[in-house]
């Protein structure tokens, strides 16, 4: 890295906001970074748990000095320790940038000089940590947000899965460590020659996520649908692989009293007279009134690594109707929804009125037990930080293994 290009970024990021906080006594201070190119105006689920993250570290670990790397219009320094590095925005990407330098995006992390990183996808970024953590002598985990070789079968076709697995296994083989949100991840990682891997699962704000936040009435009232609705919802990207159509399309074979909301399909794309799309919903709380004014949440997709919709509608007080593989499947069962034994319209339409035949109430009340006493965000970043301090302390050596 010549001298001169890391001064110009330094010169970029460097800020007063995000150096560390008070430490307190006894405390381990170390800098973490984190990395991500799956950071926009309306990202998911990876969104949602960085910024949970960084509001932990702020209330429980203020030794804990925290950075941000995502990618933005311009090399910068933010608020509060987020750091953006110019990236081009994607056309129809719903706010996404594609990093194309990789030395740019190396040279950030490098003049920051964090202790540990961690790289949420194996892309520009996930890489840039790689070399850069190799460079500063500092471990680097990666979190396995996503399954990239699915995705590509979906959205290519059947020939992209399998380069596009072996790019995937290889990156992930090259990180000090890999933390997995479900079982079904940990074994894709498995099946890749990864073995340095820990089960952890995802944390939900149950402050933030609750019953006491729906307002049902009033919520159909705004929609203009009659009090006997049952109305099921999903909150997420327009994407591919979230399947959509069979949600429709499920909710069309049932017929009355049964609707479908999309939170984050686009207030203006029309689906169906039954599907009702609302504009993606940037407020935690207000996502949380919406979804605790429904009946059921309804999710579709059999790949998913984790599903934290799923948690943040369970946490509000909501059965899950879901298939019962992939990561969503290790999340629900009969006694706080209902599994469905495919993602077909037909399957789908089955297990919805399966749920609304039980006791609906009583598995509301039993998602809302689940996600309380399971599913609380102190579990996953005290275990993530403990594992950030095994590896600073000891570089050489694979870490003790987390408690999923």
């Amino acid at each position: 890295m010549h001298d001169a290009t890391a001064a110009k970024y330094a010169s970029m990021i460097r800020l007063e906001s995000i150096a560390p906080g008070p430490v307190p006594e006894a405390a381990e201070a170390f800098h973490l970074v984190d990395t991500t190119m799956m950071y926009a105006p309306k990202s998911g689920g990876v969104k949602r748990y960085l910024t949970a993250k960084r509001a932990w570290l702020a209330r429980r670990r203020p030794d804990i000095r925290h950075t941000l790397v995502v990618p933005g219009a311009r090399t910068q320094s933010e608020a509060d320790g987020l750091v953006t590095v110019a990236a081009t925005r994607l056309p129809f990407g719903n706010g996404y940038r594609m990093p194309a330098s990789l030395t740019k995006w190396e040279t950030v992390l490098r003049v920051l000089e964090p202790d540990v990183i961690e790289a949420g996808d194996v892309f520009v970024p996930g890489h840039a940590a790689l070399y850069a953590g190799d460079a500063l002598g500092v471990p680097v985990v990666g979190f396995c947000h996503t399954d990239a070789a699915a995705l590509a079968a979906l959205h290519f076709g059947e020939w992209a899965e399998a380069p596009t697995f072996n790019f995937w296994a290889q990156a992930y083989q090259r990180f000090d460590h890999v933390v997995a949100p479900s079982k079904h991840s940990a074994q894709r990682l498995a099946d890749a020659g990864v073995h340095r891997v820990s089960i952890l699962h995802l944390g939900v704000d149950t402050q933030v996520f609750n019953p006491a936040r729906g307002d049902r009435e009033r919520l159909l009232r705004k929609l203009g649908l009659p009090s006997h609705t049952r109305l099921l919802v999903f909150a997420g990207r327009p994407a591919r692989e979230k399947n959509l159509d069979a949600m429709v399309a499920a909710v069309e074979k049932l017929g009355d009293p049964y609707r479908l909301l999309l939170v984050g399909a686009g207030r203006d794309t029309y689906y169906s007279p039954r599907a009702i799309g609302l504009d993606f919903e940037r407020d935690p709380a207000r996502l949380a009134a919406i979804l605790a004014s429904c009946d059921a949440a309804l999710h579709a997709n059999d790949n998913e690594i984790f599903g934290l919709f799923v948690l943040e509608a369970m946490a509000a007080g909501l059965p899950v109707i879901g298939p019962d593989r992939g990561g969503v499947g290790e999340l629900i069962d009969l006694s706080v929804g209902q599994p469905a034994n495919g993602v077909d319209p037909a399957s789908l339409a089955a297990a919805i009125e399966a749920l609304f035949a039980r006791d609906v109430p009583e598995i509301a009340r039993a998602a809302r037990r689940r996600a309380e006493t399971r599913h609380g965000w102190d579990t996953t970043f005290e275990a993530l930080t403990r594992l950030y301090r095994q590896l600073i302390d000891n570089r050489t050596r694979p870490p003790l293994a987390l408690t999923a």
